[in-house]
C-alpha cells in the first residue's frame, strides 16, 4: 500500500471489494469470539486494530481510515447483536486509552479523560469508534470480559485478571494476525474448594 505525506494510506489504491471483505472477516471473527467467550449482554468487549498490519505493513506506519471503518463496523455489528459494550483501544501514542460509549463508562464507573483520537494520534480504528458512537468517551483503563486483537496491538492490559486464549476460525483480518481471549473468575479456596463449572 502507498503512503502519502501525512502518513496516511493512499486509499485510492484500495482494491475493489476489499473493504467489504474486511468488514465480513471482522464481523465473523467478533461473532465467533463473543459466542465462544460466552459474553453476556451488558458485559464489556475490547478490540484493538492496527490498520497498517491489516494492509500488510508494519504496525504504526500507514494508517487507513477506510480500512478502520470497515473493520470497526464489522466488530460493532457483532457486539450490538450480542448486546455487549464495545471498547476500542487507541494506539500507544495515547497510551492505549479506550473509546467507548459514555453510558458504558458511567455504568462501570470509569473516569473519563479528555482526548479525541486522530488517525496518526490514537489510530484510525479508535477514530472510527469515536465517530460512530452516539456519545463517545475516552477512558484510561477497562477490565473487559473478552477481547479481540487485530495486528498485535496488545489488548491484554485491558482484560480482567484471568485471560484465557480462544482459538477462532478467523486467523487473520486482511494481513493482520488475530488473537482472541475470554476471561473467567479466579479460582480461590484451595484444595477443598468446590467450583462452578459453568464459570470455567
Amino acid at each position: 500500500m502507498e503512503e502519502n505525506n501525512s502518513g496516511l494510506m493512499d486509499e485510492t489504491k484500495l482494491e475493489e471489494g476489499l473493504l467489504e471483505r474486511l468488514r465480513k472477516q471482522s464481523y465473523d471473527g467478533a461473532r465467533e469470539i463473543l459466542e465462544a467467550g460466552r459474553l453476556k449482554p451488558g458485559q464489556l468487549f475490547v478490540a484493538g486494530c492496527s490498520t497498517s498490519e491489516v494492509c500488510g505493513e508494519k504496525i504504526g506506519t500507514v494508517s487507513s481510515p477506510q480500512v478502520a471503518e470497515a473493520v470497526f463496523n464489522g466488530i460493532w455489528q457483532a457486539a450490538k447483536e450480542k448486546r455487549v459494550w464495545l471498547a476500542a483501544q487507541c494506539c500507544e501514542h495515547l497510551n492505549r486509552v479506550l473509546i467507548l460509549e459514555q453510558e458504558a463508562a458511567a455504568i462501570y464507573g470509569y473516569e473519563e479523560v479528555n482526548v479525541v483520537p486522530q488517525p496518526k494520534a490514537g489510530g484510525s480504528f479508535a477514530s472510527a469508534a469515536y465517530k460512530a458512537f452516539a456519545c463517545p468517551a475516552a477512558v484510561e483503563h477497562v477490565r473487559a470480559h473478552g477481547g479481540m486483537d487485530i495486528g498485535d496491538t496488545l489488548i491484554g492490559m485491558h482484560l480482567r485478571d484471568v485471560a484465557v486464549p480462544v482459538r477462532i476460525g478467523v486467523k487473520t483480518i486482511g494481513e493482520a494476525h488475530v488473537v482472541c481471549a475470554r476471561t473467567r473468575p479466579k479460582f480461590v479456596g484451595g484444595q477443598r474448594a468446590v467450583y462452578d463449572g459453568s464459570k470455567m
